[in-house]
C-alpha cells in the first residue's frame, strides 16, 4: 500500500483490516501472545500500479477457543478489548458486568497496564470498523451478540427430581434471561433448544430431554457457532466494501499473501491443531517442491554440472492425512456419519488402518488418542473431541429460533448459507423447507474437515498457478522473552523447516535463469552495436566484453547467482553515464547553432524594419513639402469656456464595488499553495463560462446546499443554535486563501464544496496554504483523505487534529478562522438555511425571511446584532422544542442530535442484569449470615 503511492481511501481501508480481523482472530497461546488462529489470504488487486480492491479468505477459525483455553492461554482478543474499552455506560447497555465474572474467560482479566493497553486496542478496533465502513447499528448489534455469547456460558444445569430431565439452575437465571435479551430472542425458546430436542416423526413432534452433559454441550455449540458466523460475517462484510469498482472485462494484476498459523506442538492437542499441522504439512510441501524439485530439474534439463541436494519429502505424511478412503480425515468423516459411533471406536479405526505405517503411533496408556510424526516432529494428539467438532452441528430449533431474532444482524448469519470451503455467503440465503428446520442437527452437510481439506485444495491450486515468495518466520525462544536467543530452539526450526537445504541451494544453485532472448535485449547495449540478433553467440560475445565470472551456459537459457545482476548493473550504468555526456555535448552544439542561426535572422529582420522606416519616413516628407505649397485660408481657434465655480459640490454617485483583487496565494499542486513571492505561478485559463456550464455549477451548487441542509445542519449545529466559527459556507477555494493570508499558522477554516456533497478543510501551513478533502463514509463518518482515522462529527474531527497533525506533513491546527461578521459573504449560504422542524402556525423564523442574493453592505450594526440574537433565539428554541418531542428516545450523548444506535431489547438486557446482580447480593448475605452463626456472633449486620 507504501509503494503503490496511492491517495484514495481504499488503501487505508486495506490498512485496516489487519487490526480488525486480529482482534476478533488472534488470542493469547503458551507460545505467542498474539497467535493468529485463523488463516488468511488477501488479494490486492492493482490496475496500472494502483490498488483496485481486495479480498479476504479466512481458514479454520478456532472457534473451541471460545469456550475453552489451556492453562496459560486466553480467549479471543475482543472480548479483553471490549471490558477494557467500554465505558460503564455502555457495558450497561449491552448487559455486561464485572469480568472476573465470566465463565468463557476463565475470570482472568490483566495487570492496570495490560488494561491500558487493552482499551487502546478498542479504540483501535472502532476506528477501524468505522474506516472499512460498517454501519453504527451493525457494530452495537455485533457487540451485543458477544456479550450474549458471554452471557450464554454462565448457564450451569442441574438435574429435575421429578422426571429426570435438567433446569436450569436458580443462580444462572439471570444469565439466561441476559442471554436472550442480548440475542433478540425469547428467554423460553432458548430454554427450550438448551435442555431439549424437538424431532419430527411421522407427522408427530416428540420431545427429548438433555442429560446436564448434552444440555453443557448445546450451549457450548451455539457460542461456538455464533462467534464463528459473526467472524464470517465480517470477513464478509470487508469483502463487499473493499471490492473493485471496475470493468469486470478489465484484467487486474493481483498480489496475493498468505499469512497462516504456524506449526503446533502443545501439551494438549485437538482437532484444531490437528488440522493446523496438516495446512503447515501441504506449504512444507508445496515449498520443497518449488524450491528443490523445480529448480534441480531445471539443472538436470539443461544438463549443467550438478550435484543433487537431499531434502526431506512429507509426501507420504500427507498421504496418511489426506488420502481416500483410507486417509485420516476420510476415515474421520466415516466415524461422523455414524449416530452411535465415539471418540473411541475412531482411534480402534485408526490403529487397524494404520498398523505399521511409519508415520503413525497408537497412543499409550489410558489417555485417548494417537501420534503422528510430522515434518517438524513427533506430536501426541488427544482424542476427545474429534467426532463432535468435526461434525459441527447445531441443536435442534436453533437455526429457526435465531432466524427469527429481532436482532437484524443474527436473522442474517443463521439465514446465510455455508459454501464447500466452510465460507459465509449471507446474500444467498439457505432453503428452509417446512418440517426440516426442526432436524437441522442431523442434516446432511459437509463436516469441518471435509471443508478444510477443499478451501486448502483451492488454496493450494491458487500457490502453484502464482509466482511464489516465501517469508519464514524463526522464535528466538520458548519463553515469549525479548532479546534472548535459544540457539537448540532456533536450530532445530532451521532443520525442520528445511532451511539448512534452502541455504546451501540458494548458494550452490542460480537462482536467476534468463533465456537467450531475454539477456540478449536486456544487456545488449554493452556490445555497443546496432542491430544485435537474439541469439546464444550474441548472448557469449556479451560476457565475455565483461569480466563476470560463475556464470554456465545451458540449452535454452543462462544461470546466474544472485550477485551477477548487481555486475551487469554496474556495467550498464557505466554506458547511461557515457550516454549522458554524449546527449549533453551534442545537445549544447545543436542548440548553440540553432541560437546562432535565430540571432541572424533576427539581425536580419531588424535591418529590414529599419530600411522600410527609413523609406516611409522619405514617402512623408515629400507629402508635408507638396502640402506646404499649396494656399489655404487660417482656420480660427475656439474660444476658451471658463468653469463656473460651484459652491456646494453634489454628492458622488455610488460607484460599484471594486472587484476584490487575485489571492496571493497562487495555484501550483492540488493541495498546496505557495505564499511567498518567489513560488511558481499557474496562470489561471481566462475563458468565459458558457451558459451550459454556469447552468451544471447552478445545479451542482443547489443540490450541495439540500445535502447540507437535511443531512448535515443539524450535525453540525451548536447547541447554542449557531455554527461553529470554524464553518464557512460554500466559498472558492482563493476566497478561503484570502481569508487566511494573513492569519497565523495553523489557523484554519471548513468549507462547504462547490461541486460535490462534502466538506474541504482549508489551513495556513508553514509558506502556503493546503486544502484537504474531507469524505463522506457511507456509515456517517468523517475522514479526512488519506488519512487512518474516522470521526464521529466534524467536530470531532477538529478537535482530533489540533493536538495530532495531518499526515504527512504533520501540522496541527491552532485557531479556528471566524467570520468577519454576520454579513459575511461566506456565511450567506448558511444564514438562508431554514433549520430546525417546521415553525408554529403564524410565526416565521428568520431563515424564512426573504435572502437576498447579497447582504446590503448599509445595514446598521444595531440591525446586524438583532438580526443574529433573533436567529439564535429561534435555533435554540427549536432545539428545545426537539428535546422535548425526543424525551421518551435515548440520547444520542454525541454532536449533531443524531440518534444513537442501541440493542434491540435493551430494557430486557437491564432488568436481567438487575436480576443477576439482586441475586448474588442475596447469596452474599446469606453466606455472611450462616458464617456469623456458625461463629456464634450475634447482633452482626453484614455489610
Amino acid at each position: 500500500m507504501n509503494l503503490c503511492k496511492g491517495n484514495s481511501q481504499l488503501e487505508q481501508q486495506i490498512l485496516q483490516v489487519n487490526p480488525l480481523l486480529e482482534a476478533f482472530g488472534n488470542a493469547q497461546t503458551v507460545m505467542n501472545d498474539n497467535s493468529s488462529r485463523f488463516g488468511k489470504y488477501i488479494q490486492l488487486r492493482f490496475q496500472k500500479n494502483t490498488v483496485q480492491g481486495a479480498k479476504l479468505s479466512e481458514y479454520l477459525l478456532e472457534k473451541s477457543r471460545v469456550v475453552q483455553q489451556d492453562t496459560g492461554e486466553r480467549n479471543f482478543h475482543i472480548f479483553y478489548y471490549m471490558f477494557a474499552g467500554l465505558s460503564s455506560e455502555e457495558k450497561e447497555m449491552y448487559g455486561l458486568l464485572d469480568p472476573s465474572l465470566y465463565r468463557y474467560i476463565s475470570g482472568r482479566f490483566g495487570t492496570q497496564d495490560v488494561a491500558q493497553r487493552w482499551k487502546h486496542k478498542y479504540q483501535e478496533v472502532c476506528n477501524a470498523l468505522d474506516m472499512v465502513g460498517f454501519q453504527e447499528q451493525e457494530q452495537v448489534d455485533m457487540q451485543a451478540i458477544l456479550a450474549g455469547v458471554l452471557s450464554l456460558g454462565n448457564v450451569t444445569f442441574e438435574p429435575e427430581e421429578s422426571n429426570g430431565s435438567v433446569k436450569v439452575s436458580e443462580a444462572s437465571r439471570g444469565w439466561l434471561k441476559a442471554a436472550a435479551g442480548q440475542f433478540g430472542v425469547e428467554e423460553d425458546d432458548l430454554l427450550k433448544c438448551l435442555i431439549c430436542t424437538m424431532s419430527v416423526t411421522r407427522g408427530e413432534q416428540i420431545q427429548r430431554f438433555h442429560t446436564q452433559q448434552q444440555a453443557e454441550d448445546a450451549r457450548d455449540s451455539i457460542a461456538k457457532m455464533v462467534y464463528g458466523r459473526v467472524f464470517g460475517w465480517i470477513v464478509c462484510k470487508i469483502n463487499e466494501l473493499l471490492a473493485e469498482n471496475v470493468d469486470p472485462k478489465v484484467e487486474l494484476s493481483e498480489i496475493g499473501i498468505l499469512d497462516i498459523f504456524g506449526f503446533e506442538n502443545f501439551a494438549v492437542n485437538r482437532f484444531e491443531q490437528l488440522c493446523i499441522n496438516l495446512a503447515n504439512e501441504q506449504l512444507q510441501h508445496f515449498f520443497n517442491h518449488h524450491i528443490f524439485q523445480l529448480e534441480q530439474a531445471a539443472y538436470k534439463e539443461e544438463e549443467l554440472p550438478w550435484e543433487t541436494i537431499t531434502f526431506s519429502n512429507n509426501e507420504p505424511i500427507l498421504n496418511l492425512l489426506l488420502a481416500k478412503p483410507l486417509g485420516l480425515l476420510s476415515l474421520l468423516d466415516e466415524q461422523s456419519a455414524f449416530p452411535q459411533a465415539t471418540d473411541k471406536t475412531f482411534v480402534d479405526k485408526l490403529n487397524s488402518s494404520f498398523k505399521g505405517n511409519l508415520h503413525f503411533q497408537p497412543g499409550r496408556g489410558r489417555v485417548l488418542g494417537f501420534s503422528i510424526i510430522h515434518y517438524a516432529g513427533k506430536v501426541q494428539y488427544t482424542a476427545g473431541g474429534f467426532l463432535e467438532k468435526n461434525r459441527d452441528t447445531l441443536p435442534a430449533n436453533v437455526r429457526g429460533l435465531f432466524i427469527n431474532s429481532i436482532t437484524p444482524l443474527l436473522s442474517v448469519l443463521f439465514t446465510a448459507t455455508i459454501s464447500r470451503t466452510g465460507t459465509l455467503m449471507p446474500h444467498v440465503k439457505a432453503q428452509v423447507i417446512r418440517g426440516t428446520d426442526d432436524k437441522f442437527n442431523s442434516t446432511r452437510k459437509q463436516s469441518a474437515g471435509a471443508q478444510f481439506r477443499h478451501s486448502l485444495m483451492v488454496l493450494m491450486e491458487r500457490m502453484y498457478s502464482a509466482n511464489p515468495h516465501f517469508v519464514r518466520c524463526i522464535k528466538p525462544n520458548s519463553q515469549k522473552e525479548p532479546g534472548v536467543v535459544d540457539s537448540q530452539v532456533v536450530l532445530l526450526q532451521l532443520r525442520y523447516n528445511g532451511l539448512l537445504e534452502t541455504i546451501r541451494i540458494r548458494r550452490d544453485g542460480f537462482s536467476w535463469r534468463p533465456s537467450f532472448e531475454e539477456f540478449a535485449e536486456r544487456y545488449g547495449i554493452l556490445l555497443v552495436k546496432p542491430d544485435i540478433s537474439l541469439t546464444k553467440e550474441s548472448c557469449l560475445e556479451i560476457l565475455q566484453s565483461t569480466e563476470l565470472t560463475g556464470w554456465i551456459c545451458g540449452k535454452s537459457r543462462l544461470f546466474f547467482k544472485y550477485w551477477h545482476q548487481e555486475q551487469l548493473a554496474k556495467y550498464v550504468d557505466q554506458l547511461e553515464r557515457a550516454a549522458v555526456v554524449i546527449q549533453k555535448v551534442f545537445r549544447g552544439f545543436r542548440y548553440r547553432k540553432s541560437y546562432l542561426k535565430l540571432v541572424a535572422e533576427l539581425r536580419a529582420q531588424a535591418q529590414r524594419l529599419q530600411e522600410e522606416a527609413e523609406r516611409e519616413r522619405s514617402r512623408q516628407l515629400a507629402v508635408e513639402a507638396v502640402a506646404q505649397k499649396r494656399i489655404s485660408f487660417p482656420v480660427p481657434m475656439p474660444r476658451k469656456r471658463r468653469p463656473q465655480p460651484c459652491p456646494h459640490p453634489p454628492e458622488k454617485p455610488p460607484q460599484p464595488p471594486v472587484p476584490r483583487p487575485r489571492s496571493k496565494l497562487t495555484e501550483f499542486t492540488p493541495f498546496d499553495n505557495f505564499l511567498g513571492p518567489s513560488g511558481p505561478h499557474h496562470i489561471l485559463g481566462t475563458e468565459e463560462e458558457t451558459g451550459e456550464e454556469a447552468k451544471m455549477r447552478k445545479l451542482k451548487r443547489g443540490a450541495t446546499l439540500r445535502w447540507f441542509k437535511e443531512t448535515q445542519a443539524q450535525k453540525v449545529m451548536q447547541d447554542d443554535g449557531a455554527f461553529p466559527s470554524w464553518l464557512h459556507g460554500m466559498i472558492s477555494r482563493r476566497e478561503a486563501e484570502n481569508l487566511l493570508i494573513d492569519k497565523p499558522l495553523g489557523c484554519f477554516l471548513v468549507r462547504i464544496s462547490q461541486s460535490r456533497p462534502g466538506y474541504t478543510l482549508t489551513y495556513r501551513g508553514e509558506g502556503r496554504c493546503r486544502h484537504y478533502m474531507i469524505q463522506m463514509q457511507p456509515n456517517a463518518r468523517y475522514v479526512i483523505l488519506g488519512e487512518d482515522r474516522a470521526h464521529a462529527s466534524l467536530t470531532e474531527l477538529v478537535r482530533y487534529h489540533q493536538t495530532v497533525g495531518i499526515q504527512p506533513f504533520m501540522e496541527k491546527l491552532t485557531v479556528p478562522c471566524g467570520q468577519k461578521s454576520s454579513e459575511s459573504l461566506d456565511y450567506e449560504d448558511l444564514e438562508c438555511l431554514r433549520l430546525g422542524p417546521p415553525a408554529a402556525e403564524g410565526e416565521m423564523p428568520p431563515e424564512e425571511q426573504p435572502c437576498p442574493s447579497r447582504p446590503s453592505t448599509g445595514r446598521s450594526a444595531l440591525q446586524s446584532g438583532a438580526a443574529a440574537v433573533l436567529k439564535h433565539t429561534w435555533f435554540r428554541r427549536n432545539k428545545n422544542c426537539q428535546n422535548q418531542q425526543g424525551l421518551d428516545k435515548p440520547s444520542s450523548g454525541k454532536e449533531g442530535g443524531s440518534q444513537r444506535a442501541f440493542p434491540r431489547l435493551h430494557s430486557s438486557i437491564r432488568l436481567a442484569m438487575q436480576e443477576i446482580q439482586q441475586f448474588s447480593s442475596t447469596r452474599l448475605k446469606t453466606s455472611v449470615q450462616s458464617c456469623c452463626q456458625a461463629l456464634n456472633v450475634e447482633d452482626v449486620e453484614p455489610k
